[in-house]
Order: structure tokens, then sequence, then C-alpha cells
């Protein structure tokens, strides 16, 4: 069982577990409305595609369904595909409550499958890599990427892990960080300039990321620095996984170009939180993700199966699964 609680539904309010406070500080962002749920979302309160998907499920049910709702939900941030896939389920149930909590319920047991799927993969005392946070944190509560590193636990395996620290947001050293040791899971945080070196020296034999989108041809969108990791891996002849349900695939998108990304605000790269380290006048860039092409993904494992190359053919073989 996970450690950690990401999202509470009360029936008539959703709490999520305030991101950005981690790891000095435990609290809840409380929502009574779908507005104050697409706010959380957008401003990181409540982060990882599978995590918003739930929190925007919920946030409809608490403004019964309101075009309103909708809207503002899926104005909340663009590139994570689970955000609307749950959307959309939501407009078509009749019992709004119901939904909401079947699709928290699919994600948590997805999870859970995912694990034991990928941690086959997983040889027994590999050192293995991951970036950004695709955990308990991302998700109903047990997570994708990090889920197969408890399921490897859980088989027996001695596992360790390399979290690196993920730039701008620093969700691996906030969150990928702090889950592992709430798991009592070995980890071992290097900066993202250090993944190369340490590929290099020979210390990691597996890498296992999470996703936000995925295309119809194996494209993988992730958080910022992935497709760097990616190119890495496959100079070093290291195995280069994604793990993500398969709510996270977009097959009307043929490729990764096609997949929007994300822009976020200037300060999170000119500074952190009251420290600013940056001079004033300078220009910024912050897209939140990049797109890694589907020949430096070596399987994709879902909760239905692993996909491999060729990954049109698979990837429709474990969605016709799903409908």
């Amino acid at each position: 069982m996970a450690a950690v609680e990401p999202i509470r539904w009360h029936g008539d309010s959703l709490e999520l577990l305030d991101q950005r406070l981690l790891p000095e500080k435990l609290s809840y962002v409380k929502c009574r409305t779908a507005a104050e749920v697409a706010t959380a979302i957008r401003d990181m309160v409540v982060r990882g595609a599978p995590a918003i998907g739930c929190a925007a499920a919920f946030g409809v049910v608490l403004s019964k369904g309101s075009a309103e709702s909708y809207k503002a939900l899926a104005a909340s941030r663009p590139t994570a595909v689970n955000l609307f896939w749950a959307l959309e389920r939501m407009k078509k149930a009749t019992d709004l409550e119901a939904e909401a909590e079947a699709i928290f319920a699919e994600d948590l047991a997805g999870n859970r499958a995912m694990g034991k799927l990928g941690a086959e993969l997983i040889p027994d005392k590999a050192r293995v890599m991951t970036h950004c946070n695709a955990g308990a944190l991302a998700t109903a509560g047990y997570g994708t990427a990090l889920g197969v590193f408890r399921a490897a636990k859980e088989s027996g395996k001695k596992i360790s892990v390399i979290a690196n620290e993920t730039r701008p947001y620093l969700q691996g050293a906030r969150l990928t960080a702090w889950e592992m040791v709430q798991e009592h899971i070995p980890c071992t945080l290097i900066t993202d300039s250090m993944a190369g070196y340490m590929m290099s020296q020979g210390e990691v034999d597996v890498i296992v990321v999470g996703a936000d989108r995925i295309a119809a041809n194996g494209d993988v969108a992730n958080k910022i620095g992935t497709y760097s990791i990616a190119v890495l891996a496959k100079r070093h002849g290291i195995p280069f996984y994604v793990a993500a349900p398969l709510s996270t695939f977009d097959p009307r998108i043929p490729d990764g170009s096609h997949i929007p990304i994300e822009e976020r605000p200037a300060g999170e790269v000119t500074g952190y939180r009251e420290a600013r380290w940056a001079p004033e006048g300078v220009a910024v860039r912050n897209p939140a993700f990049d797109v890694t092409p589907a020949e430096l993904v070596a399987a994709i494992i879902t909760e239905k199966g692993v996909a491999r190359p060729p990954y049109r053919q698979s990837i429709q073989a474990l969605m016709s699964t799903a409908v």
C-alpha cells in the first residue's frame, strides 16, 4: 500500500495534497467548485496526468456537470491528455459521482496491474533511473513509473532508484525522492546534468519514466528533459521504458509533432519560491514537456500489457482491449 494519499473525496469537497509545499510540509487544499479544482491543477497543487484526470472528474461533480465547469477544467493544462479523457467520460455519465469514483478506482487498480507487469522487466538489484515524478503523487495513489518500483520491491527484488532533480520545478528532488524515502526504497538524488555521466560510468541499469500523452505511433510527451535522457540511454545501451495507463494514449494524434507543449511562467526558471538567481530583463523559455521519439523507447508498460515496436500495431491491439 502506498504511503501517499494525493486525492481525498468527501462527497461535497475534494482535498488535494499540496505538492507545492512538499517535502517540507504536508498540507491539503480543499476545493468546493470546479473553478477551484481548475485553479489547483493550473497552479500545480496537483500534477501528473492521471491525478489531473481524477481531480478534474471530481471537479465536474462539485459543479454538477455545468458547461462552465467543463470549460474551466479543460483550460487548466493543455498537454496531459488524461484530463480531456476524464472530462469526456464525465460528459457521458448519468451518475457523475459514481463515474468520478470509478475513474479514481480504475486508476488505482490499473497502476497496480501496470506495476506488476513492469516489475518483470526490472532485474533484481537493478539501479533504476527516473525523471520527474510518476508516483503516487501523480496518480490516484500508487504510481506509474514509481508503481513499477513499488511492485518490484513488493516482489522481493532489491532495487535502488536514481532520481533526477527535474529542473525547473524540482519534481524529482521534492516529490520522487520524498516518495522513495516514505517507501523505504534506496534513492540517490542527482542533478539533471549528471545523468549522462552516471550512465557512462555504468551506474544505471534501466530507466523508467511516466508520460503525459502518447501518440498513435508511440511518440511520448513527458516532463522536459526526458528526451535528453532517452538519447543518452540509446547511446549507452540502457533500456528506456515508459509506464502509462491507456488513458494517456491519444490515438487521434498520429505522432509527437501534434502534441501541444505547455509553456509555463518564466518565474519557474529565474528562481524558486522566494529566491531569484537570474537578472531582471533576461528572456526566458519554459516548455514544460518534450517529446521522445518512439524509436528511443524499448517498451511501453500499460495496465493491459506491454507494448513493443512496431508501436502503431501494438498500441492499437492494447487499445482494443480497453473498449
